[in-house]
C-alpha cells in the first residue's frame, strides 16, 4: 500500500448516478493507492450500488452548510488563519467571490477551511471529482495546506463553469491543478485550449469493469410479431432529452406494440409522467425509479434497445460519454443516442449504434427502424461489444490516473 496519503474530495457519497467515480475509486484501492473520501454532501439515495460495498477507505463528510455546524466551521476558519498559506487562499477566495457573489461560492471557502483544518497530517495531495464545486474546495484547501491538488472533470462541470474560473484552476500562476483528467476527448480539447500547459490535461476514459457484468446473453432476431421492448436509463433532468422521447414514442404508429421502461429518478420526473398522460401512452411505460445497477442489467437484457436521447440544455450542460451506454453494449442490447458531445467517440452511426437527431419525428423514424428491422439491433450491438471490449475498458485508464496520483504525490513528500 502506498505510504503517501490522498485525500479524494466529491459531491456526495454514495449515488446511484454516480458509478463511474465508484468504479474509479475501487480499482485505485485495489491497485493500492492509500486515500480517504471527503463529501461536501450527505447520501440522499435510499439504495446503494453493490460496488459501493467494495470500497473500505474512510468516508468522512464535511458540513453540507455552513449553519449546520457553526462550531466545527468556527474552529476550522481560526485555524486556517495560522496556516502558512492562508493569505494566498483568501486572496485567491476573495477574487473568486468578486465575480461570482453566490452563497455557495462562500460555502465554499468555509468547507475548505473544514477540510484543511481535519486533514490527516500524512496528507500529501487533494484529488476532486468534477472541476466545478469540490475542486474549489480542493483548490482553496490545498493552498491553505500548501499541498498539490489535481481533479478530474466530466461534463456539466465543464461546461456549465465560466471560462475564467476554468483556465485559473488550470494555471499555475493561480495555483491550478497539478494536472487534470476528463473521460472525452471532447472535453479535454476544450480544457487544452484554455491551459496555460495543455500537457497537464490528459484524457482518460472511464471504460468499464466488465468483471462487474454478466456475459451478454443470446440474442436471436426478434421476431417481427412480439412486443417491442425499450429502455433507458438517466436521471429527469433537460440534458437527458426524456421530453423528446416520449413525444417520440407518441408519433409511433399504432400497429406497433412498443413498451418502454425508465429507470432513474430527477426533478423532472413528475412532469415527464404528467407528458405521457397528455400523450394518452402511459399504460405503455413503466416507470422504475432508482435502480442499483444489478436491476439495471436485469432490465437491459430484457429490453430489445437502448434509448438515450441526450441533448445540451439550455445553460449548456451536457452528457460528456454516458458509462450507461457501455453498460448497454456490455449486454449486446442495440443503442439509439444522438451525436451530442462524446457520444460518437463510442457510438459510429449505422456501424455499433445509430445516432438520431433529438427532434420528436427523427426518434419516432429511428425506433422505428429497429422495430421494423430485427436484424438491424443485432448487427449494430455486436459491433459496439466489439468496440467496448476493444478499447473501452477500465484497466488502462486506472494505470494512466493511478500514475499520475502517485507523481504528484511523490512531489509532495
Amino acid at each position: 500500500m502506498s505510504q503517501s496519503k490522498l485525500a479524494i474530495i466529491v459531491k456526495g457519497w454514495p449515488r446511484l448516478s454516480e458509478t463511474f467515480i465508484a468504479q474509479e475509486l475501487v480499482a485505485l484501492e485495489e491497485a493500492g493507492l492509500a486515500f480517504e473520501i471527503w463529501s461536501l454532501r450527505h447520501p440522499t439515495d435510499k439504495k446503494t450500488h453493490p460496488l459501493h460495498d467494495r470500497l473500505q477507505a474512510k468516508v468522512r463528510y464535511l458540513p453540507e452548510y455552513l449553519k449546520d455546524d457553526p462550531a466545527r466551521v468556527a474552529a476550522a476558519r481560526k485555524a486556517a488563519q495560522s496556516m502558512t498559506g492562508y493569505a494566498q487562499a483568501r486572496a485567491t477566495f476573495e477574487r473568486d467571490l468578486a465575480r461570482d457573489t453566490t452563497p455557495n461560492r462562500r460555502r465554499r471557502f468555509g468547507q475548505a477551511c473544514v477540510l484543511a483544518h481535519e486533514l490527516p497530517a500524512d496528507t500529501r495531495g487533494l484529488y476532486a471529482h468534477f472541476l466545478h464545486t469540490p475542486s474549489s474546495v480542493a483548490r482553496y484547501a490545498a493552498i491553505l495546506r500548501g499541498l498539490p491538488w489535481s481533479f478530474s472533470a466530466h461534463a456539466k462541470d465543464i461546461w456549465t463553469s465560466p471560462d475564467w474560473e476554468l483556465s485559473e484552476k488550470l494555471d499555475p500562476a493561480h495555483h491550478g491543478a497539478a494536472f487534470g483528467a476528463t473521460c472525452t476527448g471532447f472535453g479535454a480539447r476544450h480544457l487544452r485550449d484554455l491551459a496555460a500547459d495543455p500537457s497537464r490535461i490528459d484524457l482518460v476514459y472511464h471504460g468499464l469493469d466488465l468483471s462487474r457484468f454478466p456475459d451478454a446473453p443470446a440474442r436471436p432476431e426478434r421476431k417481427a410479431d412480439n412486443p417491442f421492448q425499450m429502455m433507458s436509463v438517466g436521471r429527469m433532468v433537460e440534458k437527458k432529452g426524456f421530453d423528446n422521447l416520449i413525444d417520440a414514442l407518441a408519433l409511433l404508429p399504432k400497429t406497433l406494440d412498443w413498451h418502454w421502461t425508465h429507470i432513474g429518478g430527477g426533478k423532472l420526473s413528475d412532469a415527464m409522467k404528467a407528458r405521457a398522460k397528455r400523450h394518452g401512452i402511459n399504460d405503455r411505460i413503466i416507470w422504475r425509479g432508482a435502480c442499483d445497477q444489478p436491476e439495471v442489467i436485469a432490465a437491459m437484457r430484457a429490453a430489445d434497445l437502448f434509448v438515450l436521447p441526450s441533448r445540451i440544455a439550455k445553460n449548456g450542460d451536457r452528457d460528456g460519454l454516458p458509462n450507461v451506454l457501455m453498460e448497454a453494449a456490455s449486454q449486446k442490447l442495440p443503442i439509439l443516442s444522438t451525436p451530442v458531445s462524446a457520444i460518437p467517440e463510442f457510438i459510429e452511426t449505422g456501424v455499433s449504434g445509430i445516432l438520431s437527431d433529438d427532434a420528436p419525428a427523427a426518434l419516432s423514424t429511428a425506433i422505428k427502424r429497429f422495430a421494423d428491422d430485427p436484424a438491424l439491433g443485432p448487427r449494430l450491438a455486436e459491433a459496439a461489444y466489439k468496440r467496448l471490449h476493444d478499447d473501452f475498458t477500465m484497466a488502462p485508464g486506472i494505470r494512466q490516473l493511478h500514475a499520475r496520483l502517485d507523481k504528484m504525490l511523490s512531489s509532495a513528500s
